[in-house]
């Protein structure tokens, strides 16, 4: 949808739920879309919303999700901590109200199951925070597999290397626990590229995964290091190692290798810079090879915040017009759950040192069905509670 064409549309009235650092990314792409207006921002914090409020020049700061709904809204940003997700998109559904949801969706299946199936109930769209999705890079290389440059997608390899200090984890109180942030690099960090993985090679039917924590573990309860192995329905294969561990932080790599031999390699390095894409092929000089790197960088959070927001800008300017055009959006709260049972399949292999194995989506569904006995027998894994004693034991 073009400028003048939202600008001609009615007005979308937003509000953001949670005023914490990614709040920013938010209000900004909001106000540089044609015709949305941020008109309410909600936290419990009340110093920190009226700050925001004030910075922003937003005309109402409300202490509830119920209170923000109460304006009016169209569309409703959800910026809180992982586990409160559930609660602000049950009630913005109900409400009538679209719903734009950092990741990851939530922390379980079943309450990522209760959003995407009230929004769907409610007639509302449900849109999960991916923004690397947006880069041009991870655009072209998809695009390098639909047109068939690299054949068909066959093996996947991703690298996550990030340095995080405790200041990170000590910034806020629920970063760094089971309870509140829900996983470690897992659910944080790597979430993102697992995303990419499975919008490169499709649907996964197999998990078998490990997890430690080596570095941070006076100060955190969850793993800073996973390793994991996955097969897809199409039969194609990848690897995942992830870290917080790292320093210095070499970045992000994801290599997609296709049938016809040509491997694609996204980079992202420093942390939060846009992805980077090159396409090894019989023919290719060695310049056009992926480059190595030979040295890390460190980025604090601040920076790679704002290093995203043209790219969060991206993402909520899809979701607007597919608000607008009572479209589907890019990323989906189904995109959302997959990316989830993904990691929670990790915690559940390394709690019972199996592979886990899903059941396909049934066509037209858009959740796992709910479980109904273990997770071998539905073929869902389990919550992460139950991984947590052995986390704490490999310190």
């Amino acid at each position: 949808m073009t400028d003048t064409a939202r600008t001609q549309a009615p007005r979308l009235r937003v509000g953001i739920v949670g005023c914490g650092n990614i709040s920013r990314n938010h209000i900004e792409a909001y106000a540089a879309i044609e015709g949305t207006e941020v008109v309410g921002v909600c936290d419990v914090d009340t110093a920190r919303v009226r700050q925001t409020a004030a910075t922003w020049q937003i005309p109402h700061a409300v202490d509830s999700a119920a209170a923000l709904l109460d304006l009016g809204l169209d569309i409703i940003s959800v910026c809180t901590p992982h586990p409160t997700h559930e609660a602000v998109v049950l009630q913005a559904a109900a409400a009538g109200v679209h719903v734009l949801c950092e990741k990851p969706i939530s922390v379980d299946l079943t309450a990522a199951r209760n959003m995407v199936e009230a929004c769907e109930n409610h007639g509302v769209a449900l849109g999960v925070l991916f923004q690397r999705r947006f880069w041009p890079a991870a655009a072209a290389l998809r695009a390098a597999i639909d047109d068939g440059t690299l054949g068909r997608p066959v093996m996947g390899q991703v690298s996550v290397l990030l340095q995080r200090d405790p200041e990170y984890y000590r910034a806020d109180a629920w970063r760094g626990t089971w309870a509140n942030d829900g996983g470690g690099v897992l659910m944080t960090q790597a979430i993102h590229y697992i995303d990419l993985l499975q919008w490169y090679l499709g649907e996964v039917a197999e998990v078998y995964g490990a997890v430690n924590t080596f570095k941070h573990g006076d100060y955190i309860e969850v793993e800073d290091s996973a390793s994991a192995v996955l097969k897809f329905t199409s039969g194609a294969l990848a690897t995942l190692n992830a870290s917080t561990a790292a320093s210095p932080s070499l970045g992000v790599q994801i290599r997609i290798t296709g049938s016809t031999g040509a491997t694609a390699e996204l980079s992202e390095f420093p942390e939060g810079t846009d992805g980077r894409l090159t396409i090894a092929a019989d023919g290719a000089s060695a310049a056009e090879a992926p480059a190595r790197i030979t040295a890390g960088a460190n980025v604090d959070l601040a920076a790679i915040n704002e290093a995203l927001i043209p790219h969060h800008r991206a993402q909520i300017e899809d979701f607007v017009d597919a608000v607008r055009g009572g479209g589907i959006p890019a990323v989906t709260g189904r995109d959302g759950t997959n990316a989830l049972r993904i990691l929670l399949a990790v915690y559940e292999s390394a709690r019972t040192g199996q592979p886990v194995r899903f059941a396909p989506f049934p066509a037209g569904v858009a959740v796992p069905p709910a479980r109904s006995g273990t997770a071998a027998e539905t073929n869902e894994p389990s919550p992460p509670a139950e991984v947590r004693p052995e986390i704490r034991a490999n310190k």
